[in-house]
């Protein structure tokens, strides 16, 4: 771990294993960290905010973040293969998850000195200043689905506002985190900058939520541990960005390019091994002519691939046993219901035994209220469904607790601009999807997809505070 500019052993002495979701065998093991490394971390965090790190202008750690950018850069393969080798993914989408990475630090580093202040008109002899100060110490709970993306997306504009932070990855996986925390030593960040703990989510997780210490928290994940981190936040008045994941559609018309919209439907839920909150993981068809694409989607869906990293096909093993058993349930519960698998892809017969691959599903003619329409799969598993016209498509679209992402399919204008506005969610693509890492691109759900942005300038907002200060000149 990196506790205040130094790699360290928890203080128990604790370790969890490492087990490769290519072959279910452990090959390395990550301090367990507990409640007490938290608050070795948090204090040198508050240190670092008094010291070397608070001392920086906007300017200098803006520089500071560009520097680590082509840094991480430099060591993009080294990244790669840990977080392959720790998650599963092809190792195309590893390599990309650097570049995304990368350009985090590069986006927030060249804003650090650009956020501004305001003056505000007032009673004569007043002059009234807003200024834009950091929080203080920020928690970070990162994912295991894009470990080093995550890390880069939550703490970039963390650092640029002048925050000082403290990360806990998680334990299935955190060794691409783990690494770029030393990386950020190499390029100088000041001890106490970025502080990483590593150890489990009811340890370490809850340990950081509930300190009294911090002054933010940021969490991806499920949303029964975002409302346990809503609870702990709230127990010290902290504010809170939570991304609590997605159920998101394709509204697919008739008038819409179909050899576009069929090949980025698969591309949409196979990303990742389906391990993506944003995944479009339900298709809503227009029903006069659902037949005709559903064979489409079908026929590319057939051709998808699951294999090794390093076989770089277009999946990957899930991340770990309870995930895989968790996916194939799904799956197995559907069959038992009745419901017809449209097309599945293959599984390669060269994967070592012990991984955990799973199958990609297509599922057609799921009705709106199977929990394959409407609960969080979390794996390449996708429920195709007609609605008659507009109204209907929304409906089912919004039709699920969650409000996280969209895409809509249409030539018509008109009814892009319509259905834009009516479908309750944080993103809407209109005839596209996902847009690569979307750094620039205020991120965010409603309904039970989380509250808060990310991305974006909006989430330098989110990390850092106002102070009004108003001055009587005469």
């Amino acid at each position: 771990m990196i506790i205040g500019g130094k790699a360290v052993q928890a203080q128990s002495g604790k370790t969890l294993e490492v087990r490769s979701p290519v072959d279910g065998l452990t090959f390395e093991a990550i301090p367990r960290g507990e409640a007490a490394d938290i608050d070795l971390a948090v204090a040198a965090a508050r240190q670092a905010l008094s010291g070397a790190w608070g001392k920086l202008s906007a300017l200098e750690r803006g520089r500071l973040m560009l520097k680590m950018a082509q840094h991480i850069l430099d060591h993009a393969e080294e990244l790669a293969l840990l977080e392959a080798r720790d998650t599963g993914k092809p190792m195309t989408t590893a390599r990309n998850d650097m570049v995304v990475l990368a350009r985090y630090f590069e986006f927030y580093g060249s804003a650090a000195d650009k956020i501004h202040g305001e003056v505000i008109p007032f009673l004569n002899g007043y002059q009234v200043n807003l200024l834009r100060e950091p929080l203080g110490v920020t928690a970070h709970i990162i994912p295991w689905n894009y470990p080093a993306q995550m890390m880069g997306r939550s703490i970039g504009p963390a650092l640029a506002m002048g925050n000082a932070v403290v990360v806990k990855p998680a334990e299935d996986a955190c060794l691409s985190c783990l690494r770029i925390a030393e990386l950020a030593l190499e390029v100088g960040f000041p001890p106490g900058a970025l502080n990483i703990v590593s150890g489990l989510g009811e340890e370490a997780g809850a340990a950081l939520a509930k300190h009294p210490d911090i002054n933010f928290i940021s969490f991806t994940g499920s949303n029964e541990v975002g409302v346990l981190i809503q609870q702990a936040a709230a127990l010290n008045a902290v504010k809170c960005v939570l991304e609590l994941g997605g159920k998101s559609p394709h509204l697919v018309f008739s008038d819409a390019n179909l050899e576009l919209a069929a090949s980025t439907v698969v591309r949409g839920i196979i990303q990742n091994t389906g391990q993506t909150c944003t995944a479009g993981s339900r298709l809503l068809v227009q029903s006069d002519f659902y037949e005709e694409f559903l064979s489409l989607v079908a026929e590319k869906f057939s051709r998808v691939r699951v294999g090794t990293p390093e076989m770089n096909l277009d999946c990957g093993p899930v991340v770990n046993l309870s995930q895989q058993q968790r996916v194939n349930k799904y799956i197995a519960q559907a069959q038992q219901d009745g419901l017809k698998i449209l097309a599945q892809g293959q599984i390669d017969p060269n994967v070592p035994n012990g991984g955990y691959y799973v199958t990609p599903t297509l599922f057609g003619q799921v009705p709106a209220e199977h929990p394959l329409a409407h609960e969080e799969v979390f794996g390449p598993v996708l429920a195709a469904m007609p609605f008659v016209d507009e109204a209907h498509a929304i409906a089912l679209a919004n039709g699920t607790d969650y409000g996280l992402l969209a895409a809509v399919w249409t030539e018509n204008g008109g009814r892009q601009q319509r259905v834009a506005k009516a479908l309750k969610c944080g993103q809407v693509f209109v005839n596209s999807f996902g847009a690569g890492g979307g750094v620039e691109l205020p991120f965010g759900g409603v309904k039970r997809s989380g509250h808060g942005r990310e991305k974006g300038f909006m989430a330098l907002e989110e990390m850092s505070t106002t102070k009004t200060v108003i001055h009587f000149h005469g």
